[in-house]
């Protein structure tokens, strides 16, 4: 990202190695729709104290990742990728080669962990102001606590608290839980030390709700169902978006069938999205209709649409991926629309993965944005207002 000279060089700092035992490629695991670690890329360059930002990593992918981004990437030496090597030591590594590349060194320096998927930008932004300007050396977020703790050796005690005395909660003092996910370092005094807590450290109280550290696959999980209802609604535009990939049964459908005494299949669709269509193939985005289903409905609705279509698809990502390529489209710029669980894969292959309202479960938490419409009831058309602006709001008749 462009510095401007003359502010103080705030240099965040995203540890992100490739390998992980816990949850393999888990700084790529996307929560919302988006990787780790451009959640914490994205977090940080969002912050208005923060000049620069560097992803310190050993894998290539999490490398691009990081710069698509908007991060530099600094490639990591094997000494310091191994499952000893500390945070301070990559955080050093990574001073080092920011400071050789661009000839000026930071005052205050950053480490953010991307394994934190709620960190804000507020809070990236209060722990850098608390030494920039606060007159700390350091500071990290910490979440208030009340709860009370306990060890057990034999005979369980208070580590807290007097076992044999429990005062209300209103009578006690909160203490603070370490959340992983922001620390904030004076630069000098982080080299000359060589760890985060030197010197005088201020706490920033952030929201407990949002405090989760991804360690097990268990924590990738709840933070998926919580992303949600922690992250802001986005909603893409048409800056953002080259192509609408749309799955047909229960995103245009109600995915539900009618069946004659012939056999012959009937779905509803509902026309504002095929005004919806009809306005993003005016407005020159490629489209696609793409479902698992080879039926004649399917192809029926995608010539009334004037839209291609691939149906009878048992591998959907990997047709949308040939289709991409095919059409010199980058992934990372396609929005697809989808409602159960074979849209996965293709939700994790795009940029902007969208569910329906009344998508399953995963889908919901694999997505970016969720449509407040359901399947079948103006969910394209939803889309389609989305990308091209509000007049398309207005409930089609």
């Amino acid at each position: 990202m462009t510095t401007r000279p003359s502010r103080p060089t705030v240099l965040a700092v995203i540890p992100a190695r490739g390998g992980s035992k816990g949850v393999p490629g888990k700084n790529l695991a996307p929560v919302g729709g988006v990787p780790l670690v451009a959640r914490a890329v994205r977090a940080c360059l969002a912050a208005r104290r923060v000049t620069d930002v560097v992803v310190s990593t050993d894998d290539p992918a999490v490398a691009a990742t990081a710069r698509a981004a908007g991060a530099e990437a600094v490639h990591r030496p094997a000494g310091l990728s191994g499952d000893t090597a500390t945070s301070e030591a990559a955080v050093l590594h990574a001073m080092d080669a920011f400071e050789a590349l661009h000839a000026r060194p930071a005052e205050v320096v950053l480490l953010v962990q991307c394994t934190s998927p709620f960190v804000t930008a507020s809070d990236v932004d209060r722990v850098t102001a608390r030494v920039l300007e606060g007159g700390a050396d350091t500071a990290l977020t910490v979440a208030p606590s009340h709860g009370f703790l306990w060890r057990d050796r034999g005979d369980a005690h208070g580590v807290n608290h007097d076992k044999a005395h429990r005062p209300r909660r209103q009578e006690r003092e909160p203490e603070y839980l370490e959340t992983g996910a922001a620390y904030g370092m004076e630069a000098r005094g982080f080299r000359e030390h060589g760890h985060r807590f030197f010197g005088r450290t201020a706490l920033v109280v952030t929201d407990p709700a949002r405090v989760l550290e991804i360690d097990d696959p268990h924590d990738l999980a709840r933070a998926r169902a919580l992303a949600p209802l922690l992250d802001p609604a986005p909603a893409p535009t048409l800056d953002d978006v080259d192509a609408v990939v749309l799955d047909f049964d229960g995103t245009q459908t109600d995915d539900r069938v009618l069946i004659d005494s012939d056999g012959r299949e009937l779905v509803a669709v509902h026309r504002g999205d095929g005004l919806g269509v009809a306005a993003l193939r005016r407005a020159g985005v490629r489209l696609l209709i793409l479902s698992t289903e080879k039926n004649p409905v399917v192809a029926a609705r995608a010539r009334k649409l004037a839209v291609p279509v691939l149906h009878g698809i048992d591998r959907k990502d990997l047709a949308l991926k040939q289709w991409c390529d095919d059409h010199a489209i980058d992934p990372g710029r396609v929005l697809y629309a989808g409602n159960d669980v074979n849209d996965l894969p293709c939700l994790g292959l795009v940029g902007w993965p969208v569910a329906v309202a009344d998508a399953h479960d995963s889908v919901r938490a694999a997505a970016r944005a969720v449509t407040a419409s359901p399947g079948g009831a103006g969910a394209v058309r939803e889309i389609a207002a989305w990308l091209l602006g509000p007049t398309l709001h207005t409930p089609a008749t």
